[in-house]
């Protein structure tokens, strides 16, 4: 269905009116602040879980038992998101936007510094695995409200020459926040000693990442505040409806649009998180040199996120991102194995894996969010983002490491393979039933 742009985003992006001009470049760096925000959260959490959990919560277990224990646990998150929006849905109609924000921006605060004070088994026993779950679930609740439905809106209401561009912006979140997390564990885990680092140097990123929570809910707050955020919500496309009408409505759309960007956020942690623990448990090498690795990579994503902007618009958003899941599909065929050839082949996985990622993920919020209507839009695309992560990456990590451990690291690229599948699949069927514009350059 396709969306009539309210006066305020028309003038928003006419470049009339230097106010309309300046209020455009604040909500899109606050978009990418909360993004970055998120991500990065998300990426020291998920870090922690390959170096940091196993040896401090599961000191019982192997290190490649603890690890797979440690990525039960990081899907907890994922599985509770979906909650998370059912519960901050209904704030947001109950008390407002402002209220919701500010509530899950905290709880998702309060989890993660709590983690950092997280003492272990050895020190409570299996009570150090319960308040990491829990922690890790209050994480999930929060992402679910942190939702405010402005990287797909940016999308639909741009010009439709620039779609790509304004959908790409939000993503940049992504790569920054696993460059600053990375760029944090590396520079700790490399200059204090293993004993140290294990004792409290690890706890400092958490710190930081309460320290930038609190930054992102005052840059979204002002968002909110703005005019052109406020004609949003008046006609209907910040509203969130009920969650059993937007299913009974919208619940075809929504599963489409959770498995269209299914190559890309499985990819995502085939390049982040899996990468990592495959390295750090089957390889001598030293994870600071791969977390740096990491860094540049993800510089490679940065440009390549980018870049998906410039091509969706030349080409269409729907056909760079089935090209994107084709090259998907032939990386994961050859690209796993580069993990056991050295510093070299690893960086070249890296590499590689972020530039596809750029492409694909640069493109990949809201592909599906001009079939909803316009009244079951925001709330349908939070749920639809919840799907997404939740069977695209929620359970990525654990998948990856056990095909690989058990089948040998080739085996890791059938999970992506699937994913590729699932996301060629998805966008063929949308096409059939497409009543919008979805692609950019249409």
């Amino acid at each position: 269905m396709a969306t009539a742009r309210t006066p305020a985003m028309a003038d928003l992006h006419s470049g009339e009116h230097g106010h309309d001009q300046a209020s455009a470049g604040e909500i899109a760096i606050g978009v990418i602040i909360g993004r970055t925000s998120e991500f990065f959260d998300f990426f020291v959490f998920a870090i922690a879980s390959v170096i940091v959990f196993p040896r401090l919560v599961f000191p019982f277990a192997s290190e490649l038992t603890g690890t797979l224990y440690s990525f039960t646990i990081f899907a907890l998150a994922f599985m509770a998101r979906p909650i998370g929006t059912v519960i901050f849905m209904t704030v947001d109609r109950e008390y407002g936007k402002t209220a919701k924000l500010i509530s899950a921006l905290f709880l998702l605060g309060t989890a993660t510094v709590a983690i950092a004070f997280l003492p272990g088994y050895r020190d409570i026993g299996s009570a150090a695995i319960w308040l990491l779950a829990l922690a890790r679930i209050a994480q999930g609740l929060a992402w679910g409200g942190a939702w405010d439905g402005l990287a797909s809106l940016l999308a639909l209401n741009a010009p439709p020459s620039k779609r790509g561009w304004y959908a790409m912006v939000p993503q940049l979140g992504a790569p920054l926040g696993l460059i600053v997390a990375s760029a944090l564990f590396a520079y700790f885990a490399g200059n204090l000693s293993a004993d140290d680092f294990f004792d409290w140097g690890w706890r400092y990123p958490f710190f930081v990442a309460f320290a930038i929570n609190v930054v992102a809910l005052f840059a979204r707050l002002r968002m909110v505040t703005t005019e052109e955020y406020a004609s949003l919500f008046e006609t209907r496309e910040l509203q969130p409806s009920r969650i059993s009408d937007t299913v009974a409505r919208e619940g075809h759309n929504i599963m489409l649009g959770a498995f269209a960007p299914l190559a890309s956020f499985a990819l995502f942690h085939m390049v982040t998180v899996f990468p990592l623990s495959w390295v750090f448990l089957f390889t001598r090498e030293s994870p600071v040199r791969f977390l740096i690795i990491e860094i540049v990579a993800a510089v490679f994503g940065v440009g390549a996120i980018v870049l998906s902007g410039v091509i969706a618009d030349r080409v269409g958003r729907k056909s760079l991102l089935m090209g994107s899941a084709i090259a998907i599909a032939v990386y994961s065929g050859f690209a796993p194995q580069l993990l056991d050839a050295g510093a070299f082949g690893e960086t070249i996985y890296m590499v590689i894996g972020f530039i596809l990622l750029g492409l694909s993920f640069g493109q990949s919020s809201g592909a599906i969010a001009s079939n909803f209507k316009q009244m079951y839009r925001y709330t349908a695309s939070a749920l639809t983002s919840d799907m997404a992560w939740l069977f695209g990456a929620g359970f990525a990590p654990l998948a990856a490491l056990l095909l690989a451990t058990n089948l040998g690291v080739i085996a890791s690229g059938a999970y992506l393979l699937s994913g590729a599948f699932w996301t060629l699949l998805a966008l063929w069927l949308s096409g059939q039933r497409e009543a919008g514009d979805m692609d950019a350059g249409g």
